[in-house]
């Protein structure tokens, strides 16, 4: 397998399962993501990351119990794996290395 990147929306879907940690499952990403990045996504783009995220092995799920507010259906829950985890730090770094080169994003030019 070769290296393996994020593409925007999938960094974003990752980040929202960090943030949310034992909560971490398509309804709450999707209003993280509306909280934190003032930014409407639908459910479904959200459900198709979650999944291909986990098919590249950067996020793992588990299925919840069934509740009666959900109408017996069970939520899916996701948490960050180490890959998935090593994979962000590394985008990090490589992202904030190229910032540094531009004089525009330091912070001494504001």
């Amino acid at each position: 397998m070769g290296k393996l990147y994020l593409g925007e929306f999938e960094e974003l879907v990752v980040t929202m399962v960090i943030l949310l940690k034992d909560e971490a499952y398509g309804n709450t990403i999707v209003k993280a993501i509306k909280e934190h990045q003032n930014r409407e996504v639908s459910l479904s783009a959200v459900h198709v990351t979650l999944y291909r995220l986990e098919e590249k092995g950067l996020v793992s799920s588990k299925v919840g119990g069934a509740t009666a507010a959900r109408g017996g259906r069970r939520k899916r829950y996701f948490q960050i794996t180490n890959a998935g985890l090593a994979l962000l730090r590394e985008m990090k770094e490589s992202r904030t290395e190229l910032w540094k080169m531009i004089p525009q994003l330091q912070m001494n030019s504001i």
